[in-house]
């Protein structure tokens, strides 16, 4: 059978499916699907909704959708248990149980840590039944206030860090489907988070980036991803990549519910010395305040030509994003056009990016291993001594792991290097935008996110358009540190003024 026969059969099935659903919890008539954070707490407020409805919404659509889909890897078997928890105390009235993420289900990538009844395993069978000494910091927050962890979303096993694997591949959930169009790619490492909110088979969720793992997926699933500055929120108990780049972040259907869920994650952490020195940017009375409507008036926004806006003429890219440049000037932001990152060859080509990721890899998930209280394998080496004992459950054969293998003969972080990339960013993004005054600068799809990378610089991505059969991308608006407040109100008025984002079609 074809690829694209197996697809379309796909594709009637979930038809078949999506025609017998309902939208609605059932004896209340409000609409579940595509709702926002707000409108969870307006019903809850008005006895239309509560969190165990909401949870088993959810939970029927992960069974209903997840076998084509791939977005879930696992869900938490005390969701219902506390969603009910959150019911009470809002009965009971309890302080802060109609605001933030109370009683909200949030779903996590799989290399976030939850000390409970569900694995952490970056997608792997080698992390099953591996046991974790805590939650992560992130998960700490969404505890505190309220939240209902959901269950794990589906990723590119260890955040694309093994081989060749295809982008929303991993051996735990299988190939994860863009559910716009299923043939198209998810993209990646972030790719279940993406899918599942895109899908509405959660309220919100989490994703993490190291170079494009949230803005990525974000753009290819018609959903915002806030990659957000280095350290401004804790990476205590995620499977690392490297804490140089690794940001935890909110994928979500909206911005402004991307903004309530930074609002909850972001802070100090005392096991994130990053946090630390990061916490500075978190200004007072949270992100929620800058959900402004009139954001763009007065913004400087920068547009990079070359190599990022280089489409034919006439193409539906060049069409579109010129008609976005027209909306930005109308919501009253003074374009900067024709500019060029003076390095930017050197970034996309011989940064030393790739090398220095190979060896923090080696170093900070070795760490990571050996912290876990049980574990099947604690180092890298015992990672990779798995994969070959069970090639046929991580498809070795298939993809490989050529990536794993050149991590583990690196001999520690060459200091050149590192420099080199500091070097890159002061030089070229960070020079670009002080010499120019800008706010941010303005991308299509995830193109710019190595720039972004490097630095630990900040990002949002907003649904932008849809192309050939309906593949959806997006437009990102990159920041200096600390830049979250000026790209929230650009975001957020940009996707005001465009309303962009349509629930998914399932296409074939």
């Amino acid at each position: 059978m074809s690829i694209h026969s197996h697809l379309s059969k796909q594709f009637l099935l979930l038809l078949v499916l999506l025609l017998s659903g309902t939208n609605a919890v059932k004896g209340h008539a409000f609409p579940i699907k595509e709702a926002t954070v707000h409108d969870f707490h307006m019903a809850f407020k008005q006895n239309k909704l509560t969190s165990r409805q909401l949870v088993e919404f959810y939970l029927g659509e992960i069974r209903k959708l997840n076998p084509i889909l791939r977005g879930v890897i696992e869900v938490n078997p005390d969701a219902l248990p506390q969603a009910d928890k959150a019911d009470y105390e809002r009965k009971a009235k309890l302080a802060g149980s109609l605001m933030g993420l109370h009683g909200i289900p949030v779903l996590l990538k799989d290399n976030i840590a939850t000390k409970d009844k569900m694995n952490t395993t970056a997608g792997s069978f080698a992390l099953l039944k591996s046991v974790v000494p805590r939650d992560a910091g992130v998960v700490r927050r969404l505890r505190k206030t309220g939240a209902i962890i959901l269950g794990k979303a589906s990723m590119s096993e260890w955040a694309g860090s093994r081989g060749n694997c295809p982008p929303g591949w991993c051996a735990r959930a299988g190939q994860g489907r863009n559910p716009y169009v299923l043939s198209a790619t998810p993209c990646g490492s972030s790719s279940g988070s993406a899918i599942s909110v895109a899908a509405n088979l959660a309220a919100v969720t989490l994703g993490t980036e190291t170079d494009g793992s949230i803005l990525c997926p974000s753009h290819f699933n018609s959903v915002v991803g806030i990659k957000p500055t280095l350290g401004l929120t804790s990476r205590d108990g995620v499977v690392p990549f490297s804490p140089r780049q690794d940001s935890v972040g909110p994928i979500c259907r909206t911005v402004s519910d991307a903004v309530e869920v930074l609002d909850v994650i972001v802070g100090f952490d005392q096991r994130d010395e990053a946090t630390r020195s990061a916490s500075k940017y978190i200004p007072r009375g949270g992100y929620k305040q800058f959900l402004n409507a009139n954001g763009l008036k007065g913004k400087r926004l920068g547009i990079v030509r070359n190599p990022f806006f280089m489409f034919e003429n006439g193409s539906v890219f060049s069409q579109v994003f010129e008609h976005h440049f027209h909306t930005l000037r109308q919501g009253g932001a003074i374009l900067e056009d024709n500019l060029e990152i003076a390095n930017i060859d050197v970034i996309f080509g011989s940064s030393g990016e790739e090398e220095a990721l190979e060896a923090e890899f080696k170093i900070f998930l070795n760490a990571y291993l050996k912290e876990l209280v049980a574990s099947p394998v604690r180092t890298l080496s015992d990672v990779i001594t798995f994969n070959n004992k069970f090639s046929h459950l991580e498809k070795i054969k298939e993809y490989g792991q050529d990536s794993f293998l050149q991590a583990e003969a690196t001999n520690g972080i060459n200091k050149k290097t590192l420099l080199k990339l500091a070097r890159l960013s002061q030089n070229g993004f960070v020079k670009l935008m002080k010499e120019h005054k800008l706010d941010a600068v303005v991308t299509p799809g995830s193109d710019i996110s190595s720039v972004l990378a490097i630095g630990g610089f900040p990002g949002i991505s907003v649904p932008a358009g849809y192309y050939s059969k309906g593949i959806p991308f997006g437009i990102c608006f990159g920041g200096l540190k600390g830049s979250e407040p000026k790209l929230i109100e650009i975001a957020y008025s940009f996707e005001r003024a465009t309303k962009i984002r349509k629930p998914p079609s399932f296409k074939p």
